[in-house]
């Protein structure tokens, strides 16, 4: 129990340095380094790289350890406008779908980010963002759930960073009742339209950040071998 409460604390640190650009996207994470420096052993740090590794922060490779995620400014705006088609896909197939359970947990979510924003907690925000990209991807088949999961998992790191700002937030779940609204109307063209809307304007929220310079990820390469000047 100690030591499971330790790796969340050693977690949530580890992920504020990421998030923060003290550990640079493409850092090699090494567990003893990481131990020293923030005090504990290196059970608890390895037990925090593998959670991290779940949400998408970092990513292991065979045989050479575990690196923060690496992905360029060119393949980010691929992965967004992927990431569109899929989301509108699962909106127009729920609005013909969504039973009032479905709709009433969607709609809790969006309040959930409402209170969010207006708290300005930017990691309670992203929390229940994700949870209502998940609920709506529900509508978009098992396949479409993967191929989006394993998206979302690449994008991770930017998405949350363009959702630090109040401002974003608001956009983004004005953009989320958009979608809520159409598919509970029941009107599948919209649902489609208000989704690839919204995940066109997370994408000009991430165009908005520093991190989607060429100049910030100029060495951000697909290999997480090569270590990379700070993304944000």
């Amino acid at each position: 129990m100690r030591t499971r409460s330790l790796a969340s604390l050693v977690s949530q640190e580890l992920e504020a340095m990421i998030l923060s650009g003290a550990l640079p996207a493409g850092e090699r994470l090494n567990e003893q380094q990481l131990a020293l420096r923030l005090g504990v052993s290196r059970g608890p740090v390895r037990e925090a790289v593998r959670g991290l590794e779940r949400s998408g922060l970092v990513v292991s490779v065979r045989n050479q350890g575990s690196y923060v995620r690496s992905v360029s400014a060119t393949e980010a705006l691929e992965i967004y406008d992927l990431r569109a088609a899929l989301t509108g896909l699962a909106c127009a197939r729920l609005a013909g779908t969504a039973t009032p359970a479905q709709l009433a947990e969607l709609g809790a979510l969006v309040q959930r980010m409402e209170a969010a924003w207006a708290a300005d907690a930017a990691t309670e925000y992203y929390a229940a963002n994700l949870d209502f990209h998940a609920a709506l991807l529900q509508g978009g088949g098992p396949r479409g759930q993967r191929l989006y999961e394993d998206l979302g998992n690449e994008l991770h790191l930017f998405r949350r960073r363009a959702l630090v700002e109040p401002q974003n937030m608001r956009e983004s779940n004005a953009e989320h009742a958009a979608i809520l609204a159409a598919i509970a109307a029941g009107d599948a063209l919209a649902a489609r339209a208000a989704g690839e809307a919204h995940i066109a304007g997370g994408k000009r929220r991430f165009q908005s950040t520093d991190a989607s310079r060429p100049a910030a990820l100029a060495q951000n390469a697909a290999s997480p071998r090569r270590r990379t000047r700070r993304s944000a």
